[in-house]
C-alpha cells in the first residue's frame, strides 16, 4: 500500500507539473520541486536536477503544440535562448556549491518575488 501511495504522489505531482508547463509556458519546476522535496522526499539538490530533467520533455511537447498553433516569437527565441544557455551553465556549476539550506531559501525567495511580480 506504501508503493501505491508513493506512485499516485509521483503521478499527481507529474500531472499538475505538466499542466502548469503546458499553460503557462514554464512554471513546472515551481511545482516538481517543492513536491519532490516535500512529497517524494527528494534532497534537494536532486530534486533541483531531476526537475530539469522531467520539465524537458513537457516542455517539447507543450513547444510543438505552441509551434502549431503559431505562438512563437522566433526572434526573440534566439536571443533568450542564448543567455538561458549560458545561465543554465552557470547555474548547473553552481548548484553542488550551493548547501541545501541556502538553495531552499534563494528557490523560496525566488517564488514569492515571481509570485509579487506577477499579482502587481
Amino acid at each position: 500500500m506504501n508503493n501505491l501511495l508513493f506512485y499516485l504522489k509521483v503521478i499527481i505531482s507529474g500531472f499538475i507539473t505538466g499542466l502548469c508547463n503546458g499553460l503557462f509556458g514554464s512554471g513546472g519546476g515551481t511545482i516538481a520541486v517543492p513536491a519532490m522535496v516535500h512529497l517524494l522526499d527528494f534532497e534537494e539538490h536532486d530534486a533541483h536536477a531531476t526537475a530539469l530533467a522531467v520539465i524537458l520533455p513537457l516542455t517539447l511537447i507543450s513547444s510543438i503544440i505552441y509551434f502549431k498553433n503559431d505562438f512563437f516569437n522566433w526572434n526573440m527565441i534566439w536571443k533568450v535562448s542564448l543567455g538561458g544557455v549560458v545561465g543554465g551553465l552557470l547555474g548547473a556549476w553552481i548548484l553542488p556549491k550551493v548547501p541545501s539550506f541556502w538553495l531552499r531559501k534563494i528557490f523560496g525567495i525566488f517564488m514569492i518575488f515571481a509570485a509579487v511580480r506577477m499579482l502587481a
